[in-house]
């Protein structure tokens, strides 16, 4: 399998060695300053921020760059600020290089809340429609934690088969497959409860409650879908300029039509990282670099896949050296 013809742009000459993918992260990745380096250095992320300010009308970006933390932790911010600042890393990076970033990527991806960042990279979404669409997303989401409570908890060291068979058994569900090893499960509280004792017994390495508000991509989320269809149906979606690989099918998409159903799909469905990292690899993606806080999914490709590169953008400097170096990861 070859990358796409679009990929082809992506040669030595260009910033990268060979095919690159775009990620973007999900939930959990926001920190109180995040954005605020960027916005003072960078026309072009400064009018990133502006845009979400101006279609959520109010000041994300003041959360964003100074909280309270416990304000920007609520479901309803951190999704359209973490996708903000995403996109600001993107439009510094590509000020940076002088030329559109899109030419340079072949495939893009983001995990759970970060596919519609990579949606909006992509130009399927417009910035006031994707924040608009995620803060609704984290309003629908919350709204269904508060009606059907639940859990989360980490599998380390089990494969997937076996759990699948822990889950069948207490009612629970794979929320998303990361890496190898590392499998996340959702339920309700109790069912998790049971799971990660099942999980134990049965040869898992460790089993961790997560320290989320609810049990994200599971069938407990299913108040939310009704809110969520409608949502999807105000926004506008154009055919993506550069191949999204999707959380759920783990193939790549480019029209409108098949963005909308995957999107539809994911809130109650199975985000399968590895999967999705495995089909841009076998494509011949050899570089891949996150955009956005922090740097959980360049860690997370490291053990899908060897012998790639990764790079992190996540403030000024690294968008800098991104632009000057090329890959500037390991």
């Amino acid at each position: 399998m070859t990358a796409p013809t679009n990929g082809s742009k992506n040669g030595a000459s260009g910033l990268f060695h060979g095919p690159a993918a775009f990620l973007f992260p999900g939930q959990g990745a926001q920190e109180v300053g995040m954005g605020r380096d960027l916005c003072e250095a960078s026309e072009a992320a400064r009018h990133v921020v502006d845009e979400a300010d101006k279609a959520l009308g109010f000041s994300l970006s003041g959360l964003m760059f100074n909280g309270p933390a416990d304000e920007l932790e609520r479901t309803i911010n951190s999704q359209p600020a973490i996708l903000t600042m995403s996109l600001a890393c993107l439009a510094a990076a590509a000020e940076q290089t002088g030329q559109p970033l899109l030419t340079q990527a072949s495939f893009m991806a983001g995990h759970s809340l970060g596919e519609y960042t990579a949606l909006a990279a992509s130009g399927s979404l417009d910035i006031p429609s994707a924040v608009w669409l995620v803060r609704e997303r984290g309003r629908l989401m919350q709204g269904a934690c508060d009606q059907r409570p639940g859990a989360m908890a980490a599998v380390l060291g089990m494969d997937l088969a076996p759990l699948e068979e822990v889950c069948k058994e207490t009612n629970t569900q794979v929320a998303n497959i990361n890496t190898p090893g590392q499998i996340v499960i959702s339920g309700a509280e109790e069912d998790i409860a049971r799971a990660i004792k099942l999980a134990a017994e049965r040869g898992a390495k460790r089993a961790i409650p997560l320290k989320v508000s609810g049990a994200f991509h599971s069938y407990l989320m299913g108040p939310a879908l009704d809110g969520m269809l409608k949502a999807l149906d105000k926004v506008s979606f154009h055919n993506a300029g550069v191949p999204v690989v999707a959380n759920c099918s783990t193939r790549p998409m480019t029209a409108a039509s098949e963005i909308k159903e995957e999107l539809t799909q994911q809130l109650c469905g199975c985000v399968r990282w590895q999967e999705s990292v495995s089909y841009m690899v076998n494509a011949g993606v050899g570089n891949f670099i996150e955009f956005g806080p922090g740097k959980v999914l360049s860690g997370m490709v490291k053990r899908i896949a060897s012998g790639v590169q990764t790079s992190a953008v996540n403030d000024f400097t690294s968008a800098r050296t991104l632009a000057t170096q090329g890959m500037a990861g390991s």
